[in-house]
Formats: structure tokens, C-alpha cells, sequence
């Protein structure tokens, strides 16, 4: 397991977790966890600096290129 593929299956079970909060009555929560998730994943987008990654390069190999 690679450390790019680690971060999208952990922002997969995080949608699930959000899904199972509204399902479940919580909307302020899920909206806040929303919230944050999106405003991380904009700043990855335009700076480049994703801190999850970071941390998980350092406990699991990146991912090769294969092309």
C-alpha cells in the first residue's frame, strides 16, 4: 500500500462517516467535517501542501509512477 492510495481510501471512509452523521440526524457535525474536508482539499489543490500526505509519506512508501 502507497501512501497517495492510503489518502483516498481514508477520504473514502470519511464520506462515509459524513453520510452515516446525516443519516443519522447529525448535520451540524457532518456539515463542519464537510467544511473542512473541502477547504483542505483546496488548499492541496492550489498550493500543493497537503499535510495528511506528508504525514502519511512518512509511514508508507509514495506511490510509483507507472506511465
Amino acid at each position: 500500500m502507497c501512501a497517495e492510495r492510503m489518502q483516498r481510501i481514508i477520504q473514502a471512509i470519511i464520506l462515509g462517516v459524513i453520510m452515516g452523521m446525516v443519516g443519522s440526524g447529525m448535520m451540524q457535525v457532518a456539515f463542519l467535517v464537510t467544511l473542512s474536508m473541502i477547504i483542505l482539499l483546496l488548499v492541496a489543490g492550489f498550493t500543493g501542501f497537503c499535510p495528511g500526505l506528508i504525514i502519511l509519506k512518512k509511514l508508507l512508501p509514495p506511490c510509483k509512477c507507472e506511465e
